[in-house]
């Protein structure tokens, strides 16, 4: 919805019919339509204006002093409040770093492989994460929904470069379908719409550090468990707060994160950002020792220099740090520490 409110403003913008026109993007009284307004229209300022989200923000509450936040997919208590300026945060962040380019975005693909017939699945992370409902043992209709068996996602999966899946439900599938064919599987199974253990999370962690290719994950729809162990990568590796963590993955998703994993993600920031920085930092000084070995080498004429070579996974982990160190070092990383988070619309099956 985002990229095809852009594609309109911007068609109209451009217009030479209405270059003399002034175009007014409004809404009704309904306070949940004004806060999904905000959104889009603060997020196109954020994208296409490249104004920072606080001047965005500031520019949305000029006119009207406060909008209704965003809450989760469930039917309970609101336990975790999603601001405006959250959103606007998270699409800052995934410019930054890469996520969120509409000059790659194929909108037909994107709405075709999550309708639930198609796959049921999104992009979290480009070529690093996706999200996905968790298959079944064969293919069929049940009460009117699609269920997919593993062998319905191979040719994507191979087309992508995915080579690890990670369930988290229980088992509803023989995992030998994927490893047989040559992907990787784990399980890390916790109970539906609960948080996971210190042990789950280090080992996602693990997983997903030390992966080749992308990383397909999945518990029974795709959106509670899954979201929040993605979440925690996001805090780690990029530095994300919870807040816009929970936002941008219920931008790519609408529906992940549900009741107590909100809360669970704010509070895991901080020992999650204590990780990354130790990840960074320790990266820094195998490549600082690592070039000093090189020239002590080269200088004793040690023939043998395969210590300059690198691995495919510490490549992969290089990446994640570089980038977040070099946001970091810049400036361009946020210290807040949001307290309040929820979801958007119902993901529709």
């Amino acid at each position: 919805m985002f990229y095809r409110f852009c594609c309109k403003l911007n068609k109209k913008l451009k217009s030479c019919a209405l270059a003399k026109k002034t175009i007014v993007f409004y809404t009704c009284g309904d306070r949940k339509k004004q806060a999904n307004a905000a959104y889009l229209i603060g997020s196109y300022v954020v994208m296409h204006l490249q104004k920072t989200p606080e001047e965005a923000y500031s520019l949305l509450v000029s006119q009207n002093g406060s909008y209704l936040p965003f809450r989760d997919a469930s039917f309970g208590a609101c336990m975790y409040n999603l601001n405006i300026l959250d959103c606007l945060r998270a699409v800052h962040k995934a410019l930054q770093f890469g996520w969120l380019d509409f000059s790659k975005f194929n909108v037909e693909e994107y709405e075709h492989y999550e309708r639930a017939e198609n796959g049921d699945f999104n992009w979290i992370i480009p070529a690093k994460f996706l999200a996905f409902s968790g298959p079944h043992p064969n293919s069929k209709i049940e009460n009117g929904y699609p269920l997919h068996a593993p062998e319905a996602y191979f040719p994507y999966f191979r087309k992508h470069n995915i080579t690890t899946i990670i369930r988290l439900n229980k088992k509803m599938y023989d995992a030998k379908r994927f490893t047989d064919m040559g992907f990787k599987h784990h399980d890390l199974f916790f109970v539906d719409g609960s948080t996971p253990n210190d042990s789950i999370v280090t080992k996602f962690l693990n997983i997903c550090e030390n992966a080749d290719g992308a990383i397909a994950v999945h518990c029974k729809a795709g959106l509670g468990r899954t979201g929040t162990l993605i979440g925690c990568y996001m805090m780690k590796h990029f530095r994300l707060t919870a807040a816009e963590a929970i936002a941008w993955i219920r931008i790519c998703r609408p529906g992940s994160i549900i009741g107590p994993q909100q809360n669970f993600i704010d509070e895991k920031q901080a020992s999650l950002w204590t990780e990354g920085d130790l990840c960074r930092q320790k990266i820094n000084e195998q490549e600082n020792g690592s070039g000093k070995t090189l020239v002590a080498g080269i200088l004793s004429g040690v023939e043998d220099i395969s210590i300059n070579c690198t691995n495919k996974n510490i490549s992969l982990r290089k990446t994640a740090c570089e980038t977040v160190s070099k946001s970091i070092n810049s400036g361009t990383s946020h210290s807040s520490h949001p307290t309040t988070t929820t979801t958007k619309n119902k993901k529709r099956k």
